[in-house]
């Protein structure tokens, strides 16, 4: 197996008992063409400078499948949060590369699938407290998930503020109180596969 990392911080960060990161991008991968049996990426198409310059690359040094796990920037609306900080789900679907266009840039036969998200995930990204508002109370949760970071300070004080206040007068829970004991939900979490 062979990562790709172009944080330098990420690599430096990165446990001594997995195999060195190479220092690359998606966009311009040093490898040879399909010097791979199957590649994938986990969250980070959203971060790439050309989303279909990265997939076509990782489409060129792969003879197998393609796995791209990622959000379905048309689905993000519906969860929860967009009626507390819809601010933060703007900025999450237009950040997100459409379906469509990612399956397309890989070429193949593509497939799109949920991702269920267990109840108990302990991934940072927004969905993943779906049945836990109080997480994202806490700053350092909602640190986790880059799209606050593109907000302001008053979104995230009337967020706190008004999630804790329908938390506190049971509001939250009688519209959402269900997702507290729901073993596992689907939002907009997918993976796209797609083989040759």
């Amino acid at each position: 197996m062979t990562a790709v990392e172009p944080s330098e911080s990420m690599r430096a960060r990165r446990p001594a008992r997995l195999a060195r990161a190479v220092n690359a991008v998606a966009e311009e991968l040093p490898f040879t063409d399909g010097e791979f049996d199957g590649a994938m990426t986990l969250f980070s198409v959203h971060q790439w400078s050309d989303v279909t310059a990265g997939l076509r690359e990782m489409r060129r040094v792969t003879r197998g499948p393609v796995v791209v796990l990622t959000c379905d920037p048309k689905l993000v609306h519906d969860f929860w949060l967009y009626e507390y900080a819809p601010e933060v789900l703007d900025t999450e679907a237009r950040r997100h590369p459409p379906i469509e266009d990612m399956a397309k840039a890989l070429g193949g036969t593509g497939v799109i699938q949920t991702v269920p998200i267990p109840l108990d995930c302990t991934d940072g990204f927004n969905e993943a407290y779906y049945g836990r508002p109080e997480m994202l109370l806490d700053p350092a949760a909602r640190q986790a998930c880059s799209a606050w970071s593109f907000v302001d300070d008053g979104v995230r004080q009337r967020f706190d503020e008004t999630l804790r206040r329908d938390l506190e007068s049971g509001l939250w829970d009688e519209r959402f109180g269900h997702l507290r004991t729901q073993p596992a939900y689907e939002g907009s979490l997918v993976i796209v596969r797609a083989t040759p």
